[in-house]
């Protein structure tokens, strides 16, 4: 069975302990790279962070961009969403199909 992650602000991670997931409170750039490296070490598959996270440490995220392992999804947080998780479906559906099926054009 593979392990799961979720990385964040506190308020905003704090629920998804109910759910079984290994939570993982962060919320300074250098922490928050640090931590997701560890993670990654450790073998966890899925990686949920907060957008508010994920917006301060891009590159270390786009480092395991083609990795089959681990998928990190980002998730908005109590602020609500920054529209990072959407951009990165709709980029990785234009990869997919060669088109930005969102837009309604070709």
């Amino acid at each position: 069975m593979h392990k799961i992650a979720v990385m964040g602000d506190r308020d905003s991670i704090l629920g998804f302990k109910a759910l079984g997931f290994d939570v993982y409170p962060a919320s300074e750039k250098e922490e928050a790279g640090e931590l997701l490296n560890s993670l990654v070490e450790e073998g966890y598959a899925l990686i949920y962070i907060t957008e508010d996270l994920a917006a301060l440490i891009p590159d270390e995220i786009s480092r395991y961009r083609n990795s089959y392992f681990p998928a990190i999804i980002p998730i908005p947080g109590t602020k609500g969403s920054l529209g990072i998780g959407m951009r990165a479906v709709k980029e990785n559906v234009e990869k997919a199909v060669g088109v930005d099926i969102f837009s309604g054009e070709d």
